[in-house]
């Protein structure tokens, strides 16, 4: 059995190498991290519009349970912005993002770290405080006017991945304040389902508007939590929904496809449900109020028109000197014979085609015989 002096020096041993390691994979960051890139190639101009993806700054904050968010969106802005105020531990470890090495460091300081090694084109601006208290609630404000790439200017979108209410309600009511769009996401505590939601002030329900019991009730959420108690973890479902919410976060960016308004995630019966919701006039909040206020003068002022459908107008040509007329080769009756039977299929879902069904054979056969080719083929010479 080893002495009390021998199991120190092991520990000091393990630590020196553990040392060693850390500036060994540090250095080799260094020589074999891909290069930052000077110049655009030819093919990445303006008209390009996936070009918009490398000139867009978003802002993140607090976003605990949500570094796969970060690892997917990193590849294509210019400049990030993070709020957090927690540190890394080993607890962190699950998301796949930190790393062991990291545990004691700020997340905006370990993620800002790990991001540039997997861009370095992006310019981070970290900020490591409690966006709830009030001077860090004014800077947060001044951020979100003048954070853009251009100075003065204000950030595309706001991307809300905070794990408790009074952040939620803190960032609510700051983009309320600035009219400014925001996507608000979260999973449940029992890790089995999430959501994420399109805010714009004014036009849709802002946090406020249709807020949780908890927040609606006026409840401290600290009394809900048991010391000891940790809400549930799984890395599958926040990538999940951290999958969807950069998905999201493209299509209103970059202008394709349908932007979805809230879109849940159940998975335990791998339900997406999906609704949208207008704001409450009688929120809580009144800044939320004015910006409803603002969105029917617009409204007024500028009414939607709505698309008329042109009629195709058919082209009849009077002279046909040579009696051309055309004419469908294939009926009704024999395209219904050429399909097979349709199957029972849930709402939503259509077949594109059926396979007939084979029908037996009827006729004469050959029988097999014992002659080879060359006799075969003689006596059809023959006939």
């Amino acid at each position: 059995m080893a002495t009390v002096e021998e199991l120190k020096l092991r520990v000091r041993e393990l630590e020196n190498e553990l040392i060693k390691c850390k500036q060994r994979r540090s250095s080799e960051e260094q020589v074999h991290g891909r290069a930052k890139i000077e110049k655009m190639s030819a093919e990445v101009v303006d008209s390009n519009p996936y070009r918009k993806s490398a000139l867009l700054p978003w802002l993140w904050w607090e976003w605990e349970e949500w570094a796969a968010s970060l690892q997917k969106c990193s590849q294509g802005v210019a400049l990030l912005l993070l709020f957090d105020y927690d540190k890394v531990e080993l607890a962190n470890m699950n998301r796949l993002f930190f790393q062991p090495h990291q545990a004691g460091l700020s997340k905006v300081e370990a993620a800002e770290h790990t991001l540039r090694n997997i861009n370095p084109d992006v310019v981070f601006e970290t900020h490591n405080y409690n966006i709830t208290t009030m001077d860090n609630f004014t800077h947060l404000m001044d951020r979100i006017s003048n954070g853009g790439l251009e100075e003065g200017k204000p950030v595309d979108l706001v991307l809300s991945c905070v794990d408790n209410f009074e952040a939620r309600m803190a960032i609510n009511t700051a983009c309320n304040e600035l009219g400014q769009v925001w996507m608000e996401s979260g999973v449940s505590e029992n890790a089995v389902s999430g959501h994420i939601q399109l805010i714009i002030p004014g036009e849709t329900a802002c946090f406020a508007c249709a807020p949780p019991l908890v927040v609606a009730a006026s409840i401290d959420e600290k009394t809900l939590k048991k010391d000891g108690v940790c809400a549930a973890s799984l890395p599958t479902t926040m990538g999940v929904v951290a999958g969807i919410l950069v998905q999201n976060v493209l299509k209103y960016l970059l202008g394709f496809g349908t932007v979805s308004y809230y879109l849940g995630y159940n998975a335990m019966q791998d339900f997406f449900p999906t609704m949208a919701m207008k704001a409450n006039p009688q929120c809580d909040d009144k800044h939320c109020r004015r910006q409803q206020e603002e969105y029917k003068s617009k409204e007024t002022e500028h009414p939607k028109q709505e698309a008329v459908e042109e009629e195709e107008e058919v082209v009849v040509h009077e002279e046909n000197e040579w009696g051309i007329e055309l004419v469908s080769e294939v009926t009704e009756a024999e395209l219904q014979a050429a399909s097979g039977p349709e199957p029972d299929l849930p709402e939503g879902i259509t077949i594109a085609y059926t396979i007939p069904e084979k029908e037996e054979t009827s006729g004469q056969t050959v029988e097999e015989t014992d002659r080879s080719l060359e006799e075969l083929m003689a006596q059809m010479r023959k006939m």
